[in-house]
């Protein structure tokens, strides 16, 4: 949409909940591992490569869990610098771990991402 045109000479009120950008919150998401404090996101959006992203951090031996619309991640038992060739082939972001891991860990070990194939 382009614009909104609005006639009627009425006042427009009311309130509008903004969802959370998902491009915004998977870099936050991987850079949870570079800390050892727990990390509470709020009004994340649910959907599938946010989960996706929440299933590398628990396979990399975080805490990260869903309460209503926040996500906590705690990184601090951080077990492993490998994520899974099935993991890492659910989503095209899912190289934006590499940097976090490898600050981390000193090494990684990831496959190509996954996504849209053409």
């Amino acid at each position: 949409m382009s614009q909104l045109l609005l006639k009627g000479g009425r006042h427009l009120d009311g309130e509008v909940q903004i969802q959370g950008a998902k491009n915004s919150v998977l870099p936050i998401l991987a850079a949870t591992l570079l800390t050892g404090d727990a990390v509470e996101l709020k009004n994340c959006p649910r959907l599938k490569d946010v989960d996706a992203s929440v299933r590398i951090l628990q396979t990399l031996g975080c805490d990260a869990h869903w309460e209503a619309e926040k996500l906590t991640v705690n990184a601090a038992q951080l077990s492993s610098c490998a994520i899974s060739d099935t993991l890492m082939r659910e989503m095209r972001s899912s190289a934006i771990f590499l940097g976090a891991i490898l600050a981390r860990c000193g090494r990684a070990e990831i496959s190509y991402p996954g996504g849209c194939e053409a």
